[in-house]
């Protein structure tokens, strides 16, 4: 993968228009889970892999973007950023933002200002991750981690096994607990305050769906 993009870099210097040229490097999931498929594979500290969701080894995965000139170089941030925001922020990032549909709800956050330099912040604080099956299984608010169902790799990969639904909310604190082994209800109780944001993520996501309907397999799209 180096060498590639390492070819694709110089391609684009080659060219001249390396300083008007933004890269994207980043996945759309983590490693693992097919072994005989993939080889093997490390997701780091993260707990999960691809089958085995929705814990952080299943969706957590590096990004870097390069604009030389405009994007601040070195820096590393713990910025949460979805792959959904890409539309909106590389928009603002080019004076686009005009560009990005009105006429319908956009999932993704401009996070434009921050890769520029100008923020602190992405302005994303939250992540809903849904099943295969299109049904609620995490939200990520912060560094609160909750989790409505999960799979489980043993004894056999999480690829054969169905989707597990625990008696509460797991929750789990990512800032000292990354691998998400501790969950927080059996320590604490009161913990339950901090399903609040949770419910109003999925409050917001419910009220948005009634208003703008998903569109059904093999229906036609009418609007754009």
């Amino acid at each position: 993968m180096d060498y590639r993009v390492g070819q694709v870099l110089d391609a684009v210097k080659e060219a001249g228009v390396d300083d008007n040229t933004i890269f994207i490097l980043s996945s759309d999931n983590a490693g693992g889970g097919v072994i005989p498929q993939t080889g093997p594979g490390s997701n780091g500290p993260w707990r999960g892999d691809f089958f085995n969701t929705p814990f952080e080894g299943s969706m957590r995965v590096p990004a870097m973007i390069r604009w030389p000139g405009k994007v601040p170089a070195g820096v590393v941030t713990e910025q949460m950023l979805a792959a959904v925001d890409w539309l909106p922020t590389v928009a603002g990032m080019v004076g686009a933002s005009n560009r990005v549909p009105k006429d319908r709800p956009i999932d993704g956050v401009d996070a434009s200002a921050f890769m520029l330099g100008k923020r602190d912040t992405t302005g994303r604080d939250s992540y809903m991750f849904f099943g295969n099956d299109g049904e609620l299984m995490s939200i990520k608010w912060k560094v609160i981690k909750t989790i409505f169902r999960y799979t489980v790799d043993s004894p056999s990969p999480a690829i054969n096994s169905g989707y597990i639904k625990p008696q509460l909310p797991m929750m789990f604190d990512l800032s000292s607990d990354p691998h998400e082994d501790s969950n927080l209800w059996w320590t604490d109780l009161t913990n339950g305050a901090l399903l609040a944001p949770s419910f109003k993520v999925i409050i917001e996501y419910e009220r948005s769906v009634k208003q703008y309907p998903n569109i059904k397999v093999g229906e036609e799209l009418h609007g754009l």
